[in-house]
């Protein structure tokens, strides 16, 4: 199946990122974001606007999201709870590329409560994260941990995080970024339980239920 090669390119950090949530600060003001606008399953009525930018040094890298969306909720304040159900933003990352297939996914409600898995592709075997071990991803959140009921104006929330390459490594072989090397990676937004659900991707996926886990469909992070 042919299909386009999307492409992210991650600049080493060269200041520093205090994850204090605020998207145009110094450092990340030199980054430049990529935009979400291809969505699974039905378009919702209402088009949240998500955008990421993405930055790395030798030990963490760094995320940060800022999503534009009206009908925000979450509920979900367990570590490896059900995240996927509330407003959140994920990260599908393969950071061995010897094996591309396998991959974790980071899905981080808007109220800052996180979920991570290790995937083993073609197995489907999922190594679920100890929440003590998930607690080591630095986490900045504008959106207080619960959000219920949901906020029906348009609202602008940002998530910041740093994950440690050693909390990666537990699980994982990891290629260190360096200029020129590629991981494959793919970023969505999703909302289930609110009143405008929908399920939106950086590089498409083309299937007919809504599926995140489709390492086929992941775009390239760029390291410069």
């Amino acid at each position: 199946m042919n299909k386009r090669e999307y492409s992210h390119e991650v600049y080493k950090i060269s200041g520093t990122v205090s994850l204090t949530g605020e998207w145009n600060s110094p450092e990340w003001r030199k980054h430049n974001y990529i935009e979400l606008d291809n969505f699974m399953g039905s378009i919702p009525l209402y088009k949240p606007v998500v955008r990421v930018r993405t930055g790395y040094d030798e030990d963490n890298l760094f995320l940060i999201f800022r999503t534009e969306e009206r009908f925000a909720r979450c509920i979900t304040t367990e570590i490896n709870g059900p995240v996927w159900r509330d407003s959140a933003v994920e990260l599908f990352f393969s950071p061995d590329i010897k094996f591309p297939e396998r991959y974790f996914n980071l899905e981080i409600n808007c109220g800052g409560t996180p979920l991570l898995h290790y995937n083993l592709v073609p197995r489907r075997e999922l190594i679920e994260i100890p929440p003590e071990e998930i607690s080591e991803i630095t986490i900045s959140h504008s959106l207080p941990a619960i959000v219920d009921p949901e906020i029906t104006s348009v609202n602008s929330w940002i998530i910041e995080c740093k994950i440690p390459f050693s909390l990666l490594r537990r699980y994982s072989d990891v290629t260190t970024p360096v200029p020129g090397v590629i991981w494959k990676a793919n970023f969505y937004k999703v909302a289930v339980n609110n009143s405008n659900p929908h399920y939106m991707t950086w590089s498409p996926v083309k299937n007919d239920i809504p599926d995140f886990h489709l390492p086929f469909y992941f775009g390239n992070l760029i390291f410069r």
